[in-house]
Order: C-alpha cells, then structure tokens, then sequence
C-alpha cells in the first residue's frame, strides 16, 4: 500500500514538472529573414523580401524548452482564408506552392510541437490567427531601414538589437546562422494572451563582438 501511494506521488510530482504538461508564460512570435534560410536551404518559392512567420513558442522559464505538450494532438489542414493568409505570411520556402498548400508540412510540424504547448488557451485556429495577428503588428524590415540598417551591408549586434527594440520596447531575440554570421531571425515575446510585450529569453546565437551580415 505505502509503496503504491509512494510511486503515485512521484508520478504526479514528476508529472507536475515536466515540460509535457503544457504550462507557459510566455509566447516568442519568431520571424525568419528568407535570404539567410535560403541561402542554407533549396527555396522552391520566391524568396520573400521581408520577414516571415516561422513560429510561435509558448516558452516558460527554465532550462528547458517547451515542445510535444500533447502527443497525440492531431492538425487539421486548412482550406479556407487561412490557408491564403498563411501561404502569404507563413510562407513555406522549401517546397513549391502546390505541395505547400495541399500538405502543408511546416505548419503541421510548428503545430504539433509547439502550438500543443499552448491548447489550454489556443486550438488550432486560435493559434495560427493569433500568430498572424502579432505579426501584422510589425514591420521589421522597416523598422531596421529607419534606423539604416538595410539589407546588404554588416552592422554590430548591438545596432540591430536596439533597432528593433524601439518598436518592442522589450528585449528581442535576435537570431545568426552558424559559422558565417548572417541576421537569420528575430524573436518578439508576448504574454500569454498577446496583449502585451515581454523580455525574450536569449538564444546567444550571434557574435556580439563582430559583424552581422544582413543578407539581401
């Protein structure tokens, strides 16, 4: 008897902490640069001249990150404006249109490993037009234009951090590929229900001491 109760509690101390459990204070809406993904990557699609959604992460602090909070959640394929919303702003370079729209992998893929982290507050649909609602928020291209940091020439990390930062308020994510440092990404952070701007956690994926390439 007491080593029953003993092993239930564990599980549910376990249960309680872990990642899978689907808890999360905050929401990194992360936006891809399509120069430096292509130029890492065989685009089948025009290349974008302006940012694209590539996600959006429930996050909660810790060492861990959040992804598959629900196993067995399923993804439902969209066929109505949401499908031309998506393939506009959350554009899938790596496959042709045809194949993006019909089997929509990435989508699929973003969905189930970080959208089921936040099923408590978002389903499906929720989830996607909350992220395509945040990014209509901003337009960082421009943002980095007015502060002349344009595509084509190398700036610190600093100019490209506090660029975005004076529309963010809050500090972003800023995101480089590895070996040759090229802006790849920027993160922007939520609360949970999108209405207001929060500090990012921060990957360290720049050299803060060189220059980033930001690629045309």
């Amino acid at each position: 008897m007491f080593k029953s109760l003993l092993t239930s509690t564990l599980f549910i101390v376990l249960f309680s902490l872990s990642s899978t459990y689907g808890d999360f204070d905050k929401l990194q809406l992360v936006l891809t640069w399509p120069p430096s993904f292509c130029h890492a990557n065989n685009c089948q699609r025009i290349v974008p001249k302006n940012f694209t959604i590539h996600g959006l992460w429930p996050d909660k602090e810790g060492p861990q990150l959040l992804k598959y909070c629900k196993p067995k959640l399923t993804y439902n394929y969209f066929s109505d404006k949401m499908l031309n919303d998506l393939d506009k702003h959350w554009i899938q370079l790596k496959i042709d249109q045809a194949s993006a729209r019909k089997d929509q992998p990435a989508w699929k893929y973003q969905y189930l490993k970080h959208g089921s982290c936040c099923q408590k507050i978002y389903n499906q649909n929720t989830y996607f037009s909350l992220a395509l609602r945040l990014k209509d928020r901003f337009d960082l291209l421009r943002t980095l234009q007015i502060h002349r940091i344009v595509p084509g020439s190398s700036y610190t990390f600093e100019e490209i951090f506090d660029a975005v930062k004076t529309v963010t308020q809050m500090d972003p994510d800023i995101k480089c590929t590895e070996g040759a440092p090229n802006l790849y990404e920027i993160g922007i952070c939520f609360t949970p229900n999108g209405d207001s701007l929060v500090r990012c956690r921060q990957s360290e994926t720049c050299d803060k001491t060189g220059k980033i390439f930001f690629r045309p």
